[in-house]
C-alpha cells in the first residue's frame, strides 16, 4: 500500500529503480485506488491509459505500507484476472 503527497492511497507492487538524477525512481505496478468510503478498488489512470505499469518520482510518495489481509486479498483477486 503506497500512500501518495496527494493523499491518494494505492495497492501497488512497488520496486525501485536506479536511475539518473531528477528520472522516476519508482515503479509501480499494476497499481489500484482504494476507495476508502466503501473500500473498492479501481484501476489506477483507467480513464487515461491501458497501461498497468507506473514510474513515479520518490518523492510523491508520503509512506508505504502493507496492507491487511482482507485488503490484500482483493488485491490479489483482481490482478490474477
Amino acid at each position: 500500500m503506497v500512500v501518495l503527497t496527494n493523499n491518494q492511497i494505492l495497492i501497488t507492487q512497488i520496486e525501485e529503480v536506479s536511475t539518473d538524477l531528477g528520472e522516476p525512481d519508482c515503479k509501480l505496478i499494476e497499481p489500484y485506488i482504494l476507495n476508502e468510503s466503501n473500500i473498492t478498488l479501481s484501476p489506477y489512470l483507467v480513464d487515461f491509459t491501458n497501461q498497468n505499469n507506473f514510474m513515479i518520482h520518490s518523492d510523491k510518495i508520503l509512506t508505504i505500507a502493507d496492507p491487511n489481509s482482507k485488503l490484500k486479498d482483493k488485491y490479489l483477486s483482481l490482478v490474477k484476472e
